[in-house]
Parts: structure tokens; C-alpha cells; sequence
């Protein structure tokens, strides 16, 4: 798998954590790897009978943790006001006397953009050309944010067409419509001309975009109105099943290392744009989960359209898929006192996407354009709420690693790990590939370089559900261990890039030494 570039951005050298200074890790090789096999157990005393070190964690629930695909994602714009980013680096909240960034609180970038603007003309792309978007890429990066992004084919509802004139020259066959006094044009996405210059274009985004240091996920199914799914319109609708699996494929052989999120519209593919579920959409969406999609739906908070077929697919794929939640009411534009709710103001609206985010145990939560205000002057209490339950906040419970031992030996780890937040670490994503592993380092007691790494491949994060922490016994063999002074560290490792720490752990109070969690000292004889 390709090495995540970016992914430490936020990651410090050095910590001061509880009176006591962490010295970061400098320089050094790349540490060796031991593995062996791990199985739950229960915690005993026994198990730690012999001289050992047991640490006890103290859970973090405020601090916001870089991590991908969890947490807050922030909407952006292909054509942003001029004070986007002074807005939001400036928001005041009730009760403070300073402003906050919305930054500190959103880790991700979500850009909905038009297929045009990406690729104006055929082998030309949006960003190394659009300075606009490219400005937007570079302030969020600056800010430590990964980016998500959906592509938009349909020109309908648009003032401008979103699928380049290049592809309509070329003789793709498609509509014409009209917003206002523009006439746009969008093609069908059944024919055989827009399908070899979209998949010719999706190859070239990938290559700009599949970095997991960077990108937090991409929407894989941009076709219908608002790339939502939805309202497409065929040259022969009985190509709709097949229009779905083709999409869906083109975005998984691609991106390989980025999440593909695919909305669970009831309609996805139809020619309808709501109506009673149908058993074609349950179909072909199990089916685009299956093969590792992660589910999204673009209407939480909007009780008539995010019903009992909506939550039960969200049920039916829980702890084994993300999901994305995006708001349904434009809280400037629509009636929000419609709702079977009884919305009366934004603080309601807040409160019901809320309400349908913690039942679907979603993994992000998002600030739209013009919504994104109303979270901190109305419900900050919900935004700094998600950040300490929503998504996945994961921490070692308990760690108990013998205080000496003989070089060339066993080793026995016994370890207890749990997940704070509702949602789930998606490590079981085919992009990811199970990447992230529990990890035990020997430092170098005088510099802090890990002299000798451990992973324990019997110890799985996908696999902690929040309330229920799990046990492991870890008996590594201490081959090639030299005699010596060391300090024993846990993290979580991102096993394609070296065994270095890959995600932020949930720990407060506690020693740290860049990125590894200090259990205790060690000396092997």
C-alpha cells in the first residue's frame, strides 16, 4: 500500500504532560518488527505475578484528535467569500471572551465540485490551474485538515453546465435544461462516450487525490441532481443497475487507499427523486457496501426524509461501516417548521440532526455553508459533545510489560484497550487494509529511538465497540534484543509506513515521546 503523506501533521515532538517532559524521538533507523500471535483474555492477577509495570490510562474526552474519517467536517466552496477563512478562524461562541478556530474543532475539508471546474478541457485539471481552489487546498492543509471531496456531473438546478463542453463535443448524447435564463446541458450517464472521458478523468483525479495523508474520503457515486443519486435520467432505464456498479467500480479500482463513500438514498439510480424505498436501491447499496464502500446520506435532521428505511440501513451495516452524515435543512431557505418534528428554531434543527447522528453512531458530523454559525452560537454544547462521544476515540485501558527480562526470551504483554467515542475505527476498509495495528516499542532509554517495535496482529481496532474493552495477552519473542536500559511505549501503528504511531490515542495525564505512549522503564539482562 502507498505511504500516507501528511498523516503526522498535527503529531508533536515533545510533550509536557503532567509536570514531566517527553523528549521527542530523533533521527534513528527504521526499528525492527516482531510479531506474534494475541488472544482475548481476561485480565488476572496472575498474569502479572512476575516483576512487571502496569499502567492504568485515563480516558481524553475533550481533546480533539486528528484522526481520519471521525469527527467534524468543515464545507468549503470551489468559489469561497472573501472572508471564508477569517470567518471561521474568528468564531465567537456565547460565554467566551475569545473567538475560536473552527478549524480546532473540524479536521476535514469537504469540497462538492463540479466535473467542469476539475477538468475544463480534456487533460487540463482544476488543481494546478484554478488558483481559487488550489488557495482553498492550501489554507486547509496549513490548518492540519485532511480533505473530502464529491464530483457533480449534473448540470440540472445549475447556472453554469458541470460537465466540461469537451465531453458534449465529443459526441457524448445528452439533455438540455434551464435555471433561470441559463440553458445548461448534462449528459446520460448511460452512454458510452461520457462513460470513457469520466473514467478517464476519475483516473487523473485519483492520481492527484488517492493520499490518505491527505484526503479523508471521496464521494464515489456523483451522478443525479446535486450528485446526490438520485433523478437521473437514462437513455435506456433499464441501465440503471448497471450505471451504479459501473460508478461504484470506476471510484474502487482507483482509489485504493482513500474510503469511497456511497450515499443509501432510497432512490439511488432511480428516475424518481423520492417515493416509497425500493428493493432495487437496498440491492445495489448492500452490494456497494459489501465490496467496501462507506455509507453516507446527505438529509439527517430531516424527519420525512431520513425515515425507518434510512435508520435500519444504518443499523444493518453498524460496526461494520462508517457512516457520513450530512444535514438535510437549509435552514435560511426552507420552511424548518414543516418537519414531523415540529422544528421551531436552528437550535432544533441542530439538536434533530444530532438526535439521527447518534442513532446512526456516525463517524463524522458536519458544518455546512451557512449552518456552520449556528453550531457555535447555538448548540456549542452539541459540537464539543460529538468531539468527546461521536465517531472513534480510542485509548489502552490497562498495560501490564515485565520491568526485566532475558535478551532472546518471551515477553508477556497483556493489554486492554477501549473505544470512548459511538462510532467505530474503520480499519476493516479495503483502502486501509487492517493498516493500523497495536504496537509495543522498546525505546532507547538515553535517546527515546525505538530500538525494537512488536506488533500485535491479534489485537484489531474495528473490533472495539464503545462499552466493551477488550483484553489481549501478547507473548512476543525477544530475538535480537540486546542487554540494556530501555523504556517500554504503546501506540497505534500505521503498519505501511514503517510501524510509526498512526493515530492519535484518547489518553490524558499521561507521558508521550513523539507520537509513542510511555508505559514504564524496562531493563534487559
Amino acid at each position: 500500500m502507498d505511504i500516507e503523506r501528511g498523516g503526522s501533521v498535527t503529531r508533536r515532538s515533545a510533550l509536557t504532560i503532567g509536570g514531566a517532559t517527553v523528549v521527542g524521538l530523533a533521527g534513528g533507523t527504521r526499528p525492527a518488527a516482531a510479531t506474534a500471535g494475541s488472544s482475548a483474555v481476561s485480565a488476572g492477577a496472575a498474569d502479572e505475578a512476575r516483576a512487571a509495570t502496569v499502567r492504568n490510562f485515563e480516558a481524553d474526552t475533550t481533546r480533539v484528535l486528528r484522526n481520519p474519517l471521525t469527527g467534524w467536517v468543515l464545507y468549503g466552496s470551489a468559489r469561497p467569500p472573501a472572508d471564508f477563512w477569517s470567518h471561521y478562524d474568528t468564531m465567537s461562541v456565547p460565554g467566551r471572551d475569545a473567538t475560536v478556530k473552527v478549524s480546532d474543532y473540524a479536521q476535514t475539508l469537504y469540497l462538492r465540485l463540479s466535473w467542469a471546474l476539475l477538468n475544463p478541457s480534456e487533460g487540463v485539471y482544476g488543481w494546478d490551474t484554478d488558483d481559487t481552489l488550489r488557495g482553498m487546498i492550501k489554507e486547509a492543509r496549513r490548518r492540519g485538515m485532511r480533505l473530502a471531496l464529491r464530483v457533480v456531473v449534473d448540470s440540472r438546478d445549475k447556472h453554469e453546465s458541470f460537465t466540461p463542453d469537451y465531453v458534449r463535443e465529443a459526441g457524448a448524447r445528452g439533455y438540455e435544461t434551464t435555471t433561470g435564463s441559463a440553458t445548461v446541458w448534462s449528459p446520460y450517464p448511460d452512454d458510452e462516450i461520457f462513460q470513457k472521458h469520466y473514467a478517464r478523468f476519475v483516473k487523473a483525479l485519483s492520481l492527484r487525490f488517492d493520499r490518505p495523508g491527505e484526503v479523508d474520503f471521496i464521494d464515489g457515486y456523483g451522478l443525479g441532481k446535486w450528485g446526490e443519486g438520485h433523478s437521473l435520467l437514462y437513455l435506456d432505464e433499464s441501465n440503471r443497475s448497471a450505471v451504479f456498479n459501473w460508478n461504484v467500480d470506476l471510484y474502487l479500482k482507483y482509489f485504493q487507499h482513500v474510503p469511497v463513500a456511497v450515499n443509501y438514498h432510497r432512490l439511488i439510480g432511480s428516475t424518481k427523486g423520492w417515493g416509497a424505498p425500493d428493493p432495487v436501491s437496498t440491492t445495489l447499496l448492500n452490494g456497494a457496501y459489501r465490496k467496501g464502500c462507506v455509507l453516507r446520506h446527505d438529509a439527517f435532521g430531516m424527519s420525512a426524509y431520513y425515515g425507518a428505511w434510512e435508520r435500519e440501513m444504518a443499523a444493518t451495516w453498524k460496526h461494520r461501516r462508517p457512516v457520513i452524515l450530512e444535514g438535510g435543512w437549509v435552514t435560511s431557505q426552507h420552511d424548518i417548521t414543516q418537519d414531523p418534528r415540529g422544528y421551531e428554531t436552528v437550535a432544533d434543527v441542530r439538536r434533530g440532526e444530532y438526535f439521527d447522528s447518534e442513532k446512526a453512531l456516525t463517524n463524522t458530523m458536519d458544518f455546512r455553508v451557512n449552518e456552520t454559525d449556528s453550531w457555535f452560537h447555538d448548540t456549542f454544547d452539541l459540537v464539543t459533545d460529538y468531539v468527546a462521544r461521536g465517531g472513534y476515540r480510542l485509548r489502552p485501558v490497562r498495560v501490564s510489560v515485565p520491568s526485566a527480562f532475558a535478551s532472546g526470551g518471551k515477553i508477556t504483554i497483556n493489554h486492554q484497550w477501549d473505544n470512548a467515542g459511538w462510532g467505530y475505527c474503520p480499519n476493516n476498509l479495503p483502502q486501509w487494509g487492517y493498516k493500523y495495528k497495536v504496537a509495543f516499542a522498546l525505546l532507547d532509554a538515553e535517546n527515546r529511538v525505538p530500538a525494537h517495535v512488536f506488533v500485535d496482529d491479534g489485537a484489531e481496532p474495528s473490533g472495539w465497540i464503545a462499552g466493551t474493552p477488550v483484553s489481549y495477552a501478547f507473548t512476543p519473542t525477544a530475538a535480537g534484543v540486546k542487554p540494556g536500559a530501555y523504556v517500554w511505549a504503546t501506540a497505534l501503528v500505521d503498519t505501511t509506513r514503517g510501524n510509526v504511531p498512526g493515530l492519535d490515542l484518547a489518553v490524558r495525564n499521561a507521558s508521550w515521546s513523539d507520537g509513542w505512549l510511555v508505559v514504564g522503564a524496562c531493563t534487559v539482562s
